[in-house]
């Protein structure tokens, strides 16, 4: 488990008890003793405004395609969890490169470092 990869996790709710099936990028490896990841999740539903902290991957651009994700879909970095490892439940693909660099920078942005 490397940072820039995409899971499909059980991920937590943020108005709500429970857990959702969902598409998820690892921003870190396994960290701790337990060991969780951090993530943040990606979401088919795009916003009608996105945040400058939102990335559109679209699966039929050659750069999303090693995503391996079906539908434009958002990845939505103002909503990181931290998760156990084993809520991973499949590996889809991998974000190339040049995009784990967008994402980095947006998180620099982000959380104003």
């Amino acid at each position: 488990m490397q940072p820039g990869e995409i899971y499909l996790a059980r991920f937590p709710f943020g108005d709500a008890p429970g857990m959702k099936l969902r598409p998820v990028l690892l921003l870190t490896g396994t960290m701790g003793p337990v060991p969780e990841v951090l993530v943040a999740y990606i979401s088919s539903v795009l916003p009608a405004q996105p945040l400058p902290s939102d990335l559109v991957f679209d699966p039929t651009q050659q750069v999303f395609r090693t995503t391996n994700l079906k539908v434009r879909s958002a990845l939505r970095l103002h909503k990181p969890a931290t998760i156990h490892s084993s809520s991973l439940a499949r590996h889809l693909g991998v974000l190339e490169t040049a995009q784990r660099s967008v994402v980095a920078a947006k998180l620099k942005r982000l959380l104003g470092l």
